[in-house]
């Protein structure tokens, strides 16, 4: 299989914690660490080697995530897990800090390369006031 982007790293990230993952989003409360390659921002934005290991190097690269047969259906499931916490919870209360800004980071590349598809920017609107990354819109 053709895989110019490595997106198998996020699969094999993936793999022994999905599980977890659900279950925290569905509680309401990330725990563990898990961040970088379930809500994956764009690597400019990483400081550390881990984050910029799992992070999107460019436009075409987010737009293969989200085709991924894999990765974009969990990505949709886990923004929905967060769109339903995000009912009783903000997104401080649901990641803590920084995590909270990488999903606003992750939410508004996504919402940008996917743009048939709503939940991203339903995440923006419910735990961000709808405001994307200026940040993240800058560098695509």
């Amino acid at each position: 299989m053709d895989d110019p982007y490595d997106l198998q790293r996020f699969v094999r990230a993936q793999e022994p914690v999905y599980r977890d993952v659900l279950a925290e989003l569905g509680a309401g409360r990330k725990t563990s660490h898990w961040m970088w390659f379930i809500f994956p921002q764009l690597a400019a934005l990483g400081r550390s080697g881990t984050a910029k290991f799992y992070g999107i190097a460019s436009r075409d690269e987010a737009v293969a995530y989200w085709k991924h047969a894999v990765l974009g259906p969990r990505l949709k499931e886990c923004a929905g897990l967060v769109l339903a916490a995000a009912v009783r919870k903000s997104a401080h209360d649901i990641f803590g800090s920084p995590d909270d800004l990488k999903l606003r980071s992750s939410m508004t590349l996504f919402g940008a390369v996917a743009a048939d598809e709503p939940v991203f920017g339903r995440v923006l609107d419910a735990c961000h006031a709808g405001q994307p990354d200026p940040q993240t819109l800058a560098l695509l």
